[in-house]
């Protein structure tokens, strides 16, 4: 079983990607390692996010880790919130992140939107990447209970549900993250 340090200490991004990734990869999160402080994310692309994490915690620990770095892009927002999906309301306060996106499409047609996801790999000094994104739309009201994030007001394109109304078995199939993680197991089994 290949060991895996995951730069992050959610939870349900935690579950998602050991779920997608099954029982070859055993995931440890920050916490697993006794990483407590505040990784920096000042990037301007999910990329440069993505690559903070994992060179943060090769400098510290000199462990073999991966990370990565998601956000929603909605086109008539010009892309926001983008890297600032997480904080974007000025607080990770999601419910403030979902109205603000929902006050700034008042009225507006275009609910295009994307969810990407980049991972950086550093693995025994090499460093790779992998990226997953799902096309979709926001829709005007919160809808479903499951997932995190702005899951209850995206539907992804194909779909009449929201990824907060998938089940995880059906959100992991189709998801930006799935897709990445994908690449990253396909990557290590070889």
């Amino acid at each position: 079983m290949i060991e895996l340090i995951f730069a992050t200490n959610n939870a349900h991004k935690l579950e998602e990607v050991q779920a997608i990734v099954g029982k070859k990869f055993l995931l440890k999160s920050l916490a697993d390692i006794d990483c407590h402080e505040d990784i920096p994310e000042t990037g301007v692309t999910f990329h440069e996010n993505a690559k903070q994490k994992t060179d943060y915690l090769v400098n510290k620990y000199g462990l073999n880790c991966f990370g990565d770095d998601s956000g929603l892009e909605i086109d008539a927002l010009n892309g926001e919130p983008g890297v600032y999906s997480a904080r974007y309301s000025g607080s990770r306060d999601m419910e403030k992140n979902i109205n603000l996106v929902l006050e700034k499409l008042a009225g507006i047609a275009n609910r295009t939107a994307r969810f990407k996801t980049v991972i950086s790999l550093n693995l025994n000094g090499q460093q790779h990447f992998f990226e997953g994104s799902i096309e979709g739309h926001i829709i005007d009201e919160r809808k479903g209970a499951d997932g995190f994030g702005y899951d209850p007001i995206f539907i992804p394109n194909g779909y009449s549900k929201t990824f907060a109304e998938m089940t995880a078995d059906e959100k992991n199939s189709i998801s930006h993250r799935a897709v990445a993680v994908q690449k990253l197991a396909a990557f290590l089994s070889n």
